[in-house]
């Protein structure tokens, strides 16, 4: 069992380079189903999530080489079946994506219901509803979802809430569609326009992605693309709050700033130095956290990916803030943990109070799911003596070499094998 071990109490300090962003590579990733032609994709996260939707396309019948760490060269045109199995779907939950992308390719799709996070019902029903408005019939049986139709035609498709994961849906099975599709309340997630722009360089014609009304024009052929995925703003959100945390100097590298307005936004509302270059953030802390209220929405609102890492870092500030989570139930489960270093948290229902404390104090915890694992971290890197964080596997799932980036912005954290499990104590 692999654990990361934290000595806390070390202000970060030097450059981070931020990896391609997770939630558009394995939107992506299905996408290159749709080619006619080898796919070159740059700039991806060499992490869990990646390398399992690589290997779900290679189970396909995709050839898939990875020519170095960042870079993947995918041939979908070996791929003939529809299916998508149970034994890795069941891993991840951006697996659903195969839906759209089958169902574009071959008017059909049988994929096994996805896994991933468990942080709350995330129903498929608008994205089922896209795809009826597309002329597919749905069915499940056996834990397979099975989408069909005899062919696909452009519709009008109103999303009754907004749903990154359905709009993804929909675009990737509404490209090769006849005629056109407009998605209304759509998704505006910076992975949502590189989803169209990723499109658009194989010969799609998708429009108006970042706002909520995206059109697409059905095309017959997308051809093989070159194309480059986006700085990961969550990736870099947590570094940002890492920094601010232990009170360092951090300059975070290969960003786009308007991606992490609202984040910027908090920080400084909190207290933090935020300095934006063209590509960069510098942050800075020198005095006491101030306590703010953080309210997580979809785009351009605060990131519910970011939440459990900004709670990290108010459990530390002066004064009392609250969380108020808007996107998902159940995303508190890690509050538990903080607790365990010393956090003063209560949790009613959607909503966190949070108590600052002077210090958190480094404690045996666990990563409850992806995002809830970074601020595992954050709050071992801030509080005093050694904390050991279990269930690292979440965490790998969505950052790329996490502890070693840590470790050169000069934090006393490494990765330790041992087969007795944390035993926790109440």
């Amino acid at each position: 069992m692999e654990k990361i071990v934290v000595n806390g109490g070390k202000k970060l300090h030097g450059k981070v380079q931020i990896s391609g962003a997770k939630n558009a590579a394995v939107a992506i990733l299905p996408g290159v189903i749709l080619a006619d032609g080898v796919c070159r994709i740059e700039n991806i996260p060499n992490i869990m999530d990646v390398n399992l939707m690589a290997t779900i396309l290679h189970q396909m019948g995709a050839r898939v080489n990875r020519i170095n760490k960042s870079t993947l060269e995918i041939d979908p045109t070996y791929i003939r079946t529809p299916i998508a199995t149970y034994d890795l779907v069941r891993h991840m939950r951006a697996s659903s994506y195969l839906m759209g992308a089958l169902l574009g390719k071959f008017s059909r799709a049988e994929v096994a219901l996805p896994g991933g996070c468990d942080f709350g019902v995330r129903p498929l029903d608008q994205h089922l509803k896209g795809f009826g408005v597309l002329g597919a019939e749905h069915s499940v049986v056996g834990g397979m979802i099975n989408v069909k139709a005899e062919h696909l035609t452009g519709g009008h498709i109103y999303l009754d809430v907004v749903s990154v994961g359905a709009t993804v849906n929909i675009m990737l099975a509404a490209v090769k569609a006849e005629g056109r599709t407009i998605i209304e309340n759509a998704a505006k997630e910076p992975h949502i326009v590189d989803l169209a722009n990723f499109l658009n360089s194989m010969g799609a014609d998708v429009r108006g992605a970042g706002t909520d009304v995206i059109k697409i024009n059905g095309v017959k052929h997308l051809t093989g693309t070159v194309y480059s995925i986006i700085p990961d703003q969550i990736e870099a959100g947590t570094y940002m709050v890492a920094a601010a945390a232990t009170g360092g100097d951090v300059l975070v590298q290969n960003v786009i700033t308007k991606h992490l307005e609202s984040i910027t936004a908090k920080l400084r509302e909190m207290g933090v130095e935020v300095d934006e270059y063209e590509d960069s953030v510098r942050i800075r802390r020198n005095g006491s956290l101030h306590r703010c209220n953080v309210k997580t929405m979809p785009h351009p609102g605060f990131p519910t990916d970011m939440q459990p890492q900004i709670a990290a870092l108010l459990s530390i500030a002066d004064g009392t803030s609250i969380v108020n989570e808007a996107v998902w139930d159940n995303r508190f489960r890690y509050v538990d943990e903080l607790k365990r270093m010393g956090a003063a948290i209560s949790v009613d229902g959607k909503i966190a109070v949070i108590e600052g404390v002077k210090e958190l104090i480094g404690a045996p915890v666990k990563a409850t799911d992806l995002r809830a694992g970074a601020a595992m971290i954050i709050a071992a890197l801030a509080a005093s003596g050694t904390t050991y964080i279990e269930d690292i596997h979440h965490i790998e799932r969505g950052y790329e070499e996490v502890v070693d980036k840590f470790a050169a912005l000069g934090a006393d954290i490494r990765r330790v094998y041992s087969d007795d499990p944390i035993v926790h104590t109440a």
